[in-house]
């Protein structure tokens, strides 16, 4: 039997398959496609975090560049002594610190909340 003698195989479908129906195009695939809807929505995401660490390194920057100007607006604080130290050392080497990790922490939750309505925005998209 030849491949030639026997009857040709016709593929049958149905105009209610999915096969003739556009395909619906989702966000996560126009993001990993790369395309310009994808961009405006990375973009937005990177802003979100961009504005955010902004606003977390000039929280950090007005209070240790304020610091110095505080004490030199009041210079009688600089006499007060604080477990034999001056205030001034105190508040610049040891209090900043617990401050910073309050800024960080602030700044990690903020920073996945932004990434969670991301999320939820790609999804419901």
């Amino acid at each position: 039997m030849s491949p030639d003698s026997g009857p040709r195989r016709v593929r049958v479908t149905s105009p209610r398959t999915s096969a003739g129906r556009p395909r619906r195009v989702t966000v996560t695939s126009e993001i990993d496609a790369q395309t310009r809807i994808g961009e405006i929505y990375m973009a937005s995401l990177l802003r979100a975090q961009l504005r955010l660490a902004g606003l977390a390194i000039a929280t950090v920057g007005v209070l240790v560049a304020g610091l110095p100007f505080f004490f030199w607006l009041f210079p009688g604080l600089t006499r007060v002594h604080v477990l034999g130290m001056p205030l001034p050392w105190v508040l610049l080497g040891f209090a900043v610190y617990p401050f910073f990790l309050v800024v960080g922490w602030v700044y990690v939750r903020a920073a996945e909340r932004n990434e969670h309505d991301f999320a939820d925005v790609v999804e419901r998209s």
